[in-house]
């Protein structure tokens, strides 16, 4: 898909659980998006590339109703985002994980209190074994089954970001938003997030946006790349057909 057009809910890719049309969002005089389009389908690791201040992160905090947006549409499971109440959005941010560039742990809740937290916020009617036993089953998920009672000032950088998505995944979410996984952490902790977004991406069968501009991480986890530039999505493809791209747009990404 080239700038100009927009994306639509259904077509020979598969269903859209995500459809952004016309985007913009300024602060100031500053175009941070502008005329963004994009779709993300149905069971899809889709990661947007881009540089440093280009927008990604102004993007997936439309998508969550955390910024509003000065124009356009942001369409997600068929809901228009800026049209839902605050229930009707607090009830849709269940199916949709966040997981923070900074993690955004609570230092002064021990790892288990982290994990239940979204349980409590969101009003289900669980017993104690049942959120005990989704606790568990959260950090087995990203091998730290032993680390329920430390505080997060005790956990290395790589531990955070495990239990941080542990925490996003503990509500079995349908979508996933990863805003720069792998930032920060020395190449073999970000080669073991990689893998484990792919694990749980296997596992729940879950759509996934990813922001990154780490190249590693873009090759190891994109079923597709959108390459955000200028405030628009300038382009999108395979990761190997847009490092084949003769464009030095794109190119300029890949040297």
């Amino acid at each position: 898909m080239e700038h100009g057009q927009t994306a639509e809910m259904n077509d020979s890719n598969g269903e859209a659980v995500i459809v952004i049309n016309g985007l913009c969002k300024s602060f100031g005089n500053n175009h941070v998006l502008n005329n963004f389009n994009l779709r993300l389908n149905s069971k899809e690791n889709l990661v947007v590339l881009g540089r440093s201040g280009s927008g990604k992160s102004v993007l997936i905090k439309c998508i969550i109703g955390l910024l509003k947006p000065d124009d356009g549409e942001i369409i997600v499971f068929g809901n228009n985002v800026d049209e839902l109440s605050h229930h009707e959005l607090d009830m849709l941010r269940t199916e949709i994980g966040f997981l923070f560039q900074s993690n955004a742990l609570y230092d002064s809740m021990t790892v288990r209190e982290n994990l239940e937290f979204p349980l409590r916020r969101h009003w289900f009617e669980l017993s104690q074994k049942e959120v005990d036993d989704m606790v568990m089953e959260a950090l087995d998920n990203v091998n730290l089954g032993h680390t329920s009672e430390m505080m997060p000032a005790e956990l290395s950088g790589g531990m955070a970001k495990r239990i941080a998505l542990a925490r996003t995944m503990i509500l079995r979410p349908k979508v996933i938003l990863y805003d720069e996984p792998t930032t920060g952490l020395d190449p073999i902790t970000a080669r073991e997030i990689e893998s484990l977004i792919l694990k749980l991406h296997d596992k729940y069968q879950t759509s996934s946006i990813i922001i990154s501009h780490d190249m590693n991480c873009v090759k190891n986890t994109a079923d597709r790349v959108a390459l955000l530039l200028d405030g628009k999505c300038y382009t999108e493809g395979s990761f190997e057909d847009l490092e084949k791209s003769e464009d030095e747009h794109v190119k300029q990404f890949f040297e």
